[in-house]
């Protein structure tokens, strides 16, 4: 055997090995990785408003600690809003449930052929008491991983606070290291880079929150003018999920406010779900462009492409950094791409010109 191909296959040896040994390691600080994409894009919104404070003389320490518990404050706002409500219309609802069950019980019967009497219930109850003591040990064994779950979510939200925290203060010290890794030559094009995930980022972020601001406060007013319940509430969620959750969010704000009044009066729930589909024509078609236009301009195909790749790849976390994602890729190739005027219209396949 030639010399030269005992060196390449030692060589393709190594690489698939190096390949392998890489691929388990991402795997196993996979939870890690996704933590500081996290911490990224939260360093990349609030680093507007900390820019902000520090180019007017606040220490960048100072100017990180406001903004960053400033953000806090709202996020624990926002569940200290929505908590009461919640738990509140959990007990309306286990207390009308006797009542439901004989109002809609016969029609229940009839249509689905599932018996819906006291007794039935009882008997059911009874079934489901001797089921709970038959499986009591694995039963006890999913309660335990459910507080496990609960407790790697509290660890991985101390973890992006924590590293969001340290981003933002040694944004300056970070950006030099990072920069000191380039050629002179190419500094100035990752300056470029960094500026432009900087601006797309904080850029739909303060265009959501606008939208959502806008969104809560006509869905606030709409629901206290037809009368349901928890108004205030319900208004801040659906401003918040349904901007904040790309595609899907509009959908999921509104189950639960229609819940809400349908529990409350289904004619109610019927008015609130004809002002929430116009509503959302309209932001769709007026105040989403407006207020996108100089912030993060994009295609609704790209968008809702960016958004379902997102949720494929990360989850919850893709859905939330898609579309921002997808904005600052577009501004990379509009900055290296230059346009042309189409020199004839028939290649566009538009007959017309």
């Amino acid at each position: 055997m030639p010399e030269w191909v005992a060196g390449l296959l030692f060589r393709i040896v190594i690489i698939v090995l190096a390949t392998l040994a890489a691929l388990w390691l991402i795997q196993q600080l996979s939870t890690l990785l996704i933590n500081l994409v996290a911490a990224l894009f939260l360093s990349f919104a609030l680093e507007p408003a900390v820019a902000f404070l520090a180019r007017r003389g606040w220490k960048r320490s100072l100017a990180t600690g406001v903004v960053f518990f400033g953000a806090l404050l709202l996020a624990i706002g926002f569940f200290a809003v929505m908590l009461p409500p919640i738990i509140r219309q959990v007990r309306t609802v286990a207390a009308r449930i006797p009542d439901l069950a004989l109002e809609y019980g016969p029609r229940l019967e009839e249509l689905l052929g599932i018996e819906l009497s006291l007794d039935a219930l009882s008997e059911r109850l009874g079934d489901l008491q001797g089921f709970i003591t038959d499986n009591l040990p694995t039963l006890t064994s999913g309660v335990t991983g459910v507080f496990s779950g609960v407790g790697r979510v509290v660890i991985s939200l101390l973890t992006v606070a924590l590293f969001t925290y340290f981003l933002l203060a040694d944004g300056p010290r970070l950006r030099r290291r990072v920069f000191s890794l380039f050629p002179p030559e190419r500094q100035a094009e990752i300056a470029r880079m960094w500026e432009i995930s900087i601006e797309k980022t904080g850029g739909y972020v303060a265009s959501r929150l606008v939208l959502a601001s806008i969104s809560a406060l006509f869905t606030f007013t709409a629901l206290l003018i037809i009368g349901v319940p928890d108004a205030l509430a319900l208004g801040i969620w659906v401003g918040v999920i349904s901007q904040f959750i790309p595609a899907v969010g509009t959908y999921v704000a509104s189950i639960v406010p229609l819940f809400v009044a349908f529990f409350d009066s289904p004619v109610k729930a019927l008015w609130v779900l004809i002002i929430l589909v116009a509503y959302q024509q309209v932001e769709n078609l007026l105040l989403a462009p407006r207020v996108t236009a100089r912030t993060m301009s994009l295609h609704p195909a790209v968008g809702f492409g960016a958004a379902i790749a997102g949720i494929s790849v990360l989850g919850a976390l893709g859905a939330l950094i898609a579309l921002p994602t997808a904005a600052i890729i577009q501004a990379f190739i509009s900055a290296y791409l230059a346009e042309h005027p189409v020199a004839d219209s028939r290649l566009t396949g538009d007959s017309s010109g």
